[in-house]
């Protein structure tokens, strides 16, 4: 095929386009924000909060664009391993997982890496500019409209196959629509979320330690009652990558001493922090208010050559870290699909079945634990409550069996189904290391 279009530069956007590369002459990429050393403007106000990138997503990371890692690395990034990534339950240290592997880098960091790679890419370009609209012949997508920054007035770009990666706030619905399509259905969570990250100089202060996590659990209701939730990572720069992060009225807000005090009611490593190492900048607040997935495949008709990517697909509480895991999926299931061959006249139907199974995991994941939560009020699915004891009950065994957190961080690290929690045996194990304390 001869053209495909990228609206969007970011983690997904990146990632599509990589995957894009494979199966078009021309690729191009369009973002109207001029691209710095700390990645894109204002329209990705969250680039400079803490993100995780889980297992999966390292594995697709190194996937499509091989040695990466080392790149990463080298250019300051730290790679931690066994006993360097730490995950707290309640203020308990969980049980080790031996295969634990977790990337310690800001997203600014790691971005620029990716665009350098896409943009080695001999067939992909960059072009910035702004997409105001979709070009659609018959039942088809066959280009975009744009208006760069620099001019006024407007340019067609044709192109046989389009893909959605401008983020959480895109317009694709709404042009949709006014071409007479329906809207895809959304399915939304309120959650009410606030986190803040901040900067600290980084020396010996936790030795090899690059991830250090806490959250609630069951034993404080999953309330920040016995400890603050928050998470730290090593990251370029010899800095501390520091994130706190409460619902409704507990957010953290952008007040240097108060975000200090609150580290202070961390777990050790994260109180290490704050008494040892002296703040960089400022404290950058973000605020989420629910958690939304779009439904392609509940729709009758969609315009052929046409997909949705990264948060404009999906867009899931932050906490859970799911976020550039889900982009780095959907590209994959982009490139499954495309492998078949597909006509770009057809909708993208078997794309959104492969890339809505993926969401659904995360979506279960992320909404279940949401639950917990007093004023979040649903919608709850058939069974929660049976759901949520046997949850509580399998959280309380991963703290203190290495076998049993090693299956339940596989599912939070999406290397696993969450059916992968049922399974006979492990529910078996987890009775045993329960019965047995």
């Amino acid at each position: 095929m001869k053209r495909a279009i990228v609206m969007g530069g970011s983690y997904a956007g990146l990632f599509a386009a990589r995957v894009l590369s494979d199966h078009f002459e021309d690729v191009v990429v369009m973002e109207p924000d001029l691209i710095g050393d700390d990645g894109l403007g204002r329209r990705t106000p969250q680039r400079h909060q803490l993100h995780a990138l889980l297992a999966m997503g390292h594995t697709q990371l190194e996937r499509w664009f091989p040695g990466i890692t080392d790149e990463l690395v080298k250019g300051g990034a730290l790679l931690g391993e066994g006993d360097d990534v730490q995950f707290y339950l309640d203020g308990r240290l969980k049980a080790p997982v031996a295969q634990a592997r977790m990337l310690g880098a800001t997203r600014p960091f790691l971005e620029s890496h990716l665009r350098r790679r896409v943009a080695a890419v001999e067939n992909v370009r960059f072009c910035q500019a702004q997409v105001t609209g979709l070009v659609l012949r018959g039942d088809r997508v066959a280009g975009v409209t744009t208006a760069a920054p620099e001019t006024e007035g407007g340019e067609r770009f044709d192109a046989e196959f389009v893909v959605d990666a401008m983020g959480r706030n895109s317009p694709l619905e709404d042009w949709l629509v006014d071409h007479g399509w329906d809207a895809a259905p959304v399915d939304r969570m309120r959650i009410d979320l606030g986190y803040a990250t901040a900067m600290f100089h980084r020396g010996d202060e936790l030795g090899g330690t690059v991830i250090a996590h806490s959250s609630p659990g069951p034993a404080s209701d999953y309330q920040p009652t016995l400890t603050e939730p928050g998470a730290l990572a090593a990251v370029e720069g010899d800095r501390w990558s520091v994130v706190l992060a409460g619902y409704a009225d507990h957010r953290p807000g952008p007040d240097r001493e108060e975000f200090l005090r609150r580290m202070r009611r961390c777990v050790d490593p994260i109180r290490t922090v704050a008494d040892a190492s002296e703040m960089i900048g400022e404290v950058k607040t973000y605020r989420f208010v629910e958690s939304r997935r779009r439904v392609h495949s509940r729709l009758n008709r969609f315009p052929g050559g046409l997909v949705v990517v990264g948060d404009a697909l999906a867009s899931v509480n932050p906490v859970y870290g799911q976020g550039l895991t889900l982009s780095a999926l959907a590209a994959n299931a982009l490139g499954a699909y495309l492998r078949s061959t597909p006509s770009p006249r057809d909708p993208a139907w078997a794309y959104f079945r492969l890339v809505e199974a993926v969401v659904e995991g995360a979506w279960q994941l992320s909404t279940a634990a949401d639950l917990a939560q007093p004023h979040v009020t649903g919608p709850y699915p058939r069974g929660y409550r049976v759901q949520k004891w046997v949850a509580d009950r399998l959280t309380e065994a991963s703290v203190r069996d290495s076998a049993v957190n090693a299956q339940y961080m596989g599912v939070v690290n999406m290397q696993l189904p969450p059916k992968a929690l049922t399974s006979p045996r492990f529910l078996a194990r987890a009775a045993r290391v329960l019965l047995s304390s």
